[in-house]
């Protein structure tokens, strides 16, 4: 017994079952076998005080078999030679070792490869010597513990065959990494009592073979219509659309009503044609050209798709997620559509939508983004009930020949351990155990409302596309491919072999198939021709709107002031920070009119108004609860116990919902997540906010592929906003600019809004403008730093309450406009400087114009202001930020447009820092030597010759 106890995976596998016969000896020691009654009496006695009538607590129990785990002092040797011991004694606890050894590493040595190639570890706790068993014991009767092979007791020949064919067939189960002892037993259940391989009918088997002839006809099909053109064919790896179509009907057996699929492109016509139902004729047309642009477009391995199926539970609403080559970034874009999908049906526990996400080996292992999707996985602001993903294992990745140059672990799914997710590998050459591990996924996900991985185990039959010559790097591979059988040849053998079906019948399956994609009518038979609209987003209100779109952002000042002192009361006996009471009631000095409005009252009040109107508000980030510059507070805390309030969750019964979540420390995946989420929930406002705007550097990805481009790529609106704090205020390169340049060098076409606000008021307006207009356009802020508190951007509660977002702010001192001799330009914080220096200097003939919206860029609004200057000799575009970066690349042809077309003979200068490397300078001293410069230069004499 002392073996048991040295072994973790045996107290850990078995430690249930030892511990209730050690219960039941307790009660009555001759309800237990002889040889555990002979070891329990040698075990220090339980006081008799603990036991009462009979009931012993398991904490004694524990405690007891703790106790004897740390007196081990006697050694196995010993052991052998104590008189009292015997040999059976000893092979009843080695049996439970091998149990738990198979469980533990049995998928070390599973059949798995469908090309017999992988090279598998030698795993010596799974041979029977290594336990001190041997054939010669398979006829003794043994105690099985908790396996489930339907009874108590059974030869070890019996146990040993059960435990090979549940663990080491064609499916390799990891699971033993799993702490929740429930979920562990759930799956040693579900496999044991079937041994990972129960006895289908007829009906489902031939179901296989149809999916597998359907998915085989397809490529076949493709390959001969367009030969050596790009489709990343799914051959090699078919038993994805048995293995998907189970696992769509399955879900909807559980009355989901809507499934959302991300993959990336391998496999991804075949999916669309045979899972979701896409006219083949719609196929052939893309192929051969035939297909109206109305945009840039995209590749027809990038195309998302929807349709509806019908399912044993209904209805369900199938929607594959718009994918860019970047792989993995999918899986966060596909669980914010869900999450926003979810909370629109008021689905809490994620019984209603379900997230399904298909990898590729190589990325799965590769890309930090699937980590940041598992991390997200159970935390508050992106929980979705469990994922299930499926990793189309072509065992090669893109062209890597040797699992070493791949990845550091034996499998490319050993990343999804870190959230203790149960890992089914499966050899796709067997489709009724692919069929097994669906079933087995779909309801761990239902009942443990956690991610679960499928590792499909297959082959790619050509190259990483079809013009590609793989045999150049993977030469014995694919020389072993060469003379392999396909799945669907293989799976008909074994159906033609068991009497379920003939060849002719086989043949007469992959005619009818091939027929029906000529003739390009839909392929899937649970198609539903007249889908239930009920299950679809409404996105009709926010289409065929233009820029020039106005939309009313005032607001009665009765109603605002009563807003601004609700939320920025906290409730009866709560006590809040020091510094945090004193923003509060100030804030309320700002409702009643008796202090100029900040940035951070102005922000909140804005979402408290929207959401008295209607307007849902999503905000998320590092630290948005706070701000990162502690000028938000829209979640306060209790200073005695913790808890926290968030009034703007608060503002009356019939509000529209505020959720603010502080996110993981992560950029790429949250940001991914939000666009997902905001492609799916057009209204209302879903906000990111970077903890310091480069930090979306992190994100480059999301914003390249997604944000910038889905509108015209894939036609996906989006009116996510991302406020990306900006400012130069000397501390350094990393923390000084949100790359406004990127944006800029990204804007066309009118597909997203770049704005750097510069007063309270500004913000007001720009977020109350964002989701009242139905235009669903990105809105990417620059937002202060210092600003926040500069005691000169500041607005006036009339400015709140009736004015509007001004694309160009005016000049602001009451200069003579027609003494003016220079126009100074600028965006963002500098102006403040600026501004500063000019009163200081007592400058009267210098104009100070804000661009508070970059793009879509505001000409004629800016040409507007610029007339009201007439004598006007110069002109200056000044930038905080190097030459080579901020607006200037981006924005010059514009403004120089205006200003010709104001003043022919004035040229717009450049006035800022020199193009640099680096964003920022380093040193505080450096700083603001530059910033003194180029301040000098603004506002300096006017050049000879203008």
């Amino acid at each position: 017994m002392d073996v048991l106890w040295q072994s973790s995976h045996i107290a850990g596998g078995n430690a249930t079952y030892v511990e209730g016969l050690y219960e039941e000896y307790l009660k009555d020691p001759n309800a237990v076998a002889e040889q555990w009654r002979d070891y329990f009496d040698k075990l220090p006695t339980v006081p008799s005080d603990v036991i009462q009538m009979g009931d012993v607590p398991h904490s004694v129990i524990r405690e007891r078999f703790a106790q004897i785990s740390k007196m081990r002092v006697r050694t196995e040797a010993t052991v052998q030679h104590d008189s009292q011991a015997t040999d059976y004694e000893r092979k009843q606890v080695r049996v439970l070792q091998l149990i738990a050894a198979y469980r533990l590493r049995g998928h070390q040595k599973a059949q798995l490869d469908p090309l017999g190639l992988a090279e598998r570890e030698h795993v010596a706790d799974l041979e029977l010597a290594f336990h001190e068993l041997s054939s010669a014991d398979f006829e003794t009767v043994f105690q099985a513990g908790s396996l489930h092979i339907g009874k108590a007791d059974a030869p070890l020949g019996e146990i040993y065959t059960a435990l090979e064919e549940t663990y080491c067939n064609t499916i390799g189960a990891e699971f033993m990494h799993i702490v929740d002892t429930q979920e562990r037993h759930w799956v040693m259940r579900r496999m044991e009592s079937v041994r990972s391989s129960p006895d289908y009918s007829e009906e489902v088997c031939l179901n296989l073979l149809t999916h597998l002839i359907n998915a085989e006809g397809l490529e076949k099909s493709l390959a001969s219509k367009y030969p050596g053109t790009k489709r990343f064919g799914l051959e090699g790896g078919e038993s994805l659309i048995p293995m998907l179509s189970e696992a769509v009907q399955r879900t909807g057996a559980y009355k989901a009503q809507e499934i959302v699929i991300g993959m990336a492109h391998r496999g991804r016509l075949n999916v669309l044609i045979n899972i979701l139902g896409k006219n083949p004729s719609e196929l052939f047309a893309e192929f051969e050209g035939k297909v109206e642009y109305e945009s840039s477009g995209d590749v027809k391995y990038h195309q998302g798709f929807s349709s509806n199926v019908m399912t044993p539970g209904g209805e369900v609403h199938l929607a594959l997620a718009f994918n860019p080559s970047h792989l993995e970034i999918v899986s966060p874009v596909v669980e914010g559509s869900v999450r926003a999908r979810q909370e629109r049906r008021e689905d809490k526990g994620g019984e209603l939508v379900v997230p399904i996400v298909i990898h590729g080996d190589a990325a799965f292992a590769g890309q930090g983004v699937v980590m940041e999707t598992f991390q997200m996985s159970q935390t508050r602001a992106y929980r979705t009930g469990g994922t299930i993903h499926i990793v189309l294992n072509n065992q090669v990745g893109f062209t890597t020949h040797k699992r070493e140059d791949a990845r550091s672990t034996e499998y490319c799914t050993d990343v999804a351990k870190m959230v203790q997710a149960p890992i089914f590998h499966v050899n796709a050459d067997d489709p009724e155990a692919v069929l097994f591990v669906t079933q087995m996924a779909v309801d761990y996900r239902t009942e443990f409302k956690k991610d679960v991985v499928i590792d499909l185990i297959c082959y790619r039959r050509r190259g990483h596309n079809e013009a590609d010559e793989p045999s150049a790097t993977q030469p014995l591979m694919y020389q072993k491919i060469s003379e392999h059988e396909t799945t669907r040849k293989l799976y008909a053998a074994r159906l033609i072999e068991r009497g379920l079906i003939s060849e002719g019948e086989v043949q007469n399956l992959v005619d009818r198939y091939r027929d029906a994609l000529d003739r390009g009518a839909p392929l899937v038979a649970t198609l539903v021709s007249e889908p239930n609209k009920t299950l679809f987003v409404d996105w009709s209100p926010y289409l065929g709107h233009d820029w020039t779109l106005e939309c009313d952002t005032t607001m009665d000042m009765q109603e605002m002031q009563s807003l601004a002192q609700q939320i920025n009361a906290p409730p009866e006996s709560f006590p809040l920070q020091r510094q945090v009471a004193k923003i509060l009631e100030d804030r309320r000095k700002m409702g009643a009119g008796a202090m100029a409005v900040n940035w951070g009252f102005a922000e909140n009040l804005a979402y408290a108004s929207l959401l008295k109107d209607g307007y849902p508000i999503r905000l998320t980030g590092q630290d948005v609860g706070r701000g990162t510059f502690s000028h938000r507070h829209a979640v306060l805390h209790n200073q005695n116990d913790g808890s926290a309030y968030t009034p703007l969750q608060h503002i009356a019964e019939e509000q529209a919902s505020f959720i603010s979540y502080d996110s993981l420390l992560s950029e790429e995946a949250v940001l991914a997540f939000e666009y997902g989420y905001a492609t799916t929930m057009p209204q209302g406002m879903v906000i990111w906010e970077a903890q310091f705007g480069d930090f979306a550097n992190g994100a480059q990805v999301v914003i390249d592929q997604f944000i910038t481009s889905g509108e015209h790529k894939w036609s996906r609106l989006c009116g996510l906003t991302m406020l990306l704090p900006h400012g130069y205020e000397g501390q350094g390169p990393e923390h000084s600019s949100a790359r406004l340049e990127r944006f800029l060098q990204l804007s066309a076409e009118h597909n997203i809004q770049v704005c750097m606000p510069t007063t309270p008021a500004q913000v007001f307006h720009m977020l109350r403008r964002q989701a009242i207009r139905p235009l669903r356009k990105p809105l990417v802020v620059m937002s202060p730093k210092s600003l926040l508190r500069h005691k000169e951007a500041v607005s006036s509660l009339e400015e709140l309450s009736e004015g509007r977002f001004h694309n160009v702010l005016d000049e602001t001192d009451d200069l003579d406009k027609s003494q003016v001799k220079r126009l100074v330009l600028c965006s963002g914080k500098v102006f403040y400087d600026l501004r500063a220096a000019r009163r200081e200097r007592g400058i009267n003939d210098i104009a100070i114009l804000r661009l508070e919206q970059l793009y879509p860029f505001p000409e004629a609004e800016l040409l507007k202001t610029c007339r009201q200057y007439p004598n006007v000799v110069d002109a200056i575009w000044c930038q905080e930020e190097p030459m080579n970066q901020g607006a200037w690349y981006s924005s010059q042809h514009h403004i120089r447009r205006v200003i010709h077309r104001h003043k022919v003979d004035v040229y717009l200068r450049y006035v800022g820092r020199d193009s640099s490397a680096a964003p920022a300078a380093g040193y505080m001293a450096l700083h603001m030597e530059q910033l003194n410069n180029f301040i000098d230069e603004s506002l300096g004499d006017i050049p000879w010759g203008h």
